[in-house]
């Protein structure tokens, strides 16, 4: 049966001041109504069953999201003791799912990534669990066609075309691509020889696995990860579970999924998603999912704009935001806190909350 893991701890700190500790972006109604992890759940309805669906967060946001997804059990949204990355993650994951399901199939995706259209998305979602199917020791992952030379993405080099037995809902075979390395996020200058080679793929970080597959991984790759990992399933509905966690889950090292596991496994097939996608990394995500006016600025607030191109200015309706003879910029107005930067600089945002923990202003983080 198909169980769809959601991994929603992220502290979304290139956000900043809209994402804080309490309300990281997955929380947030970055683009469109709903928020990140909202938009994330629904884009799944119709595939999988409600009851088979797991939000894996941090203890601090369990009760959050639980407002936001009323229609989940308390069972459904798991709350890490601490921050050790995606591959901990995936494979307790994977562990509590086998528990009660041993052949379980796991679509396993992040909580903060836009998708469209669903349609589409789930389309490609039936074709990688077919592939699972077919061939129970395949992992399956999305690969995005690059459209510039992205330095925030990482990447998927891939080998030759694989001749599947799946096809588009056109008819036409999918496009399929043996993994030969996973590669981090590069220079500007890597990036565009990966662009002009033709062979690489943004890395979605969306994934397709039977369970007892990333466990068998898990168990080649990272024994003494995996370790820890099984004592705290084995614990699961033991009254001292919450004490299990918190002391084994601690002493995991953290790494995340692409090193832990897909730099090693030998048998990865990429699909060239037929789906719009963004990870929604950082403000000029929106500018490119949201668009942008013909001064080039993408604006959500209220705002007059003198002489001022290329920005993004986002703040409450109830505030007026004013820009004058500005460029390529980002403003980002809260009740409490107000960031005016260069978009040269937004990967800097991250060093303003540095600052303020060494200062010791949590009250703004």
């Amino acid at each position: 049966m198909l169980h769809a893991v959601i991994m929603a701890g992220g502290a979304g700190t290139r956000f900043w001041p809209l994402s804080r500790s309490a309300t990281p972006k997955q929380l947030l109604a970055l683009v469109g109504e709903q928020t990140m992890i909202q938009q994330t759940v629904d884009r799944l309805a119709g595939l999988v069953l409600p009851d088979r669906l797991l939000i894996v967060t941090n203890q601090r946001l369990v009760q959050p999201m639980a407002d936001q997804l009323p229609q989940l059990t308390p069972a459904q949204i798991l709350g890490e003791p601490c921050k050790r990355d995606t591959a901990p993650c995936v494979g307790l994951a994977a562990l509590l799912v086998s528990r009660h399901d041993p052949d379980a199939t796991m679509a396993v995706m992040p909580a903060d990534h836009l998708i469209a259209p669903t349609e589409a998305f789930q389309a490609a979602l039936r074709q990688a669990i077919e592939l699972v199917d077919q061939d129970a020791t395949r992992i399956v992952t999305f690969g995005i066609r690059p459209t510039y030379a992205a330095e925030i993405f990482g990447y998927i080099e891939c080998g030759e075309s694989l001749p599947i037995a799946i096809k588009k809902a056109s008819g036409e075979p999918a496009s399929a691509y043996r993994a030969t390395r996973f590669r981090e996020k590069p220079a500007r200058s890597v990036a565009e020889q990966y662009l002009a080679a033709g062979n690489f793929f943004w890395n979605s970080g969306i994934f397709v696995w039977k369970a007892k597959t990333i466990v068998e991984a898990l168990t080649k790759y990272e024994p003494q990860m995996l370790s820890h990992l099984q004592t705290i399933a084995a614990a699961y509905d033991k009254t001292d579970f919450n004490a299990v966690f918190e002391r084994e889950f601690t002493e995991i090292r953290g790494k995340s999924i692409d090193f832990a596991v897909m730099e090693h496994y030998p048998n990865i097939v990429v699909l060239k998603a037929p789906f719009a996608w963004d990870d929604v990394g950082s403000w000029q995500a929106i500018a490119r999912t949201a668009g942008s006016d013909e001064q080039g600025n993408t604006v959500q607030a209220r705002h007059v704009g003198i002489r001022t191109s290329g920005s993004i200015v986002r703040g409450p309706e109830d505030h007026l935001l004013v820009t004058l003879g500005i460029k390529d910029c980002v403003v980002v107005h809260t009740p409490d806190a107000t960031l005016v930067a260069h978009k040269a600089e937004e990967e800097a945002i991250r060093e303003v909350v540095k600052e303020l923990e060494q200062r010791g202003w949590r009250e703004y983080l």
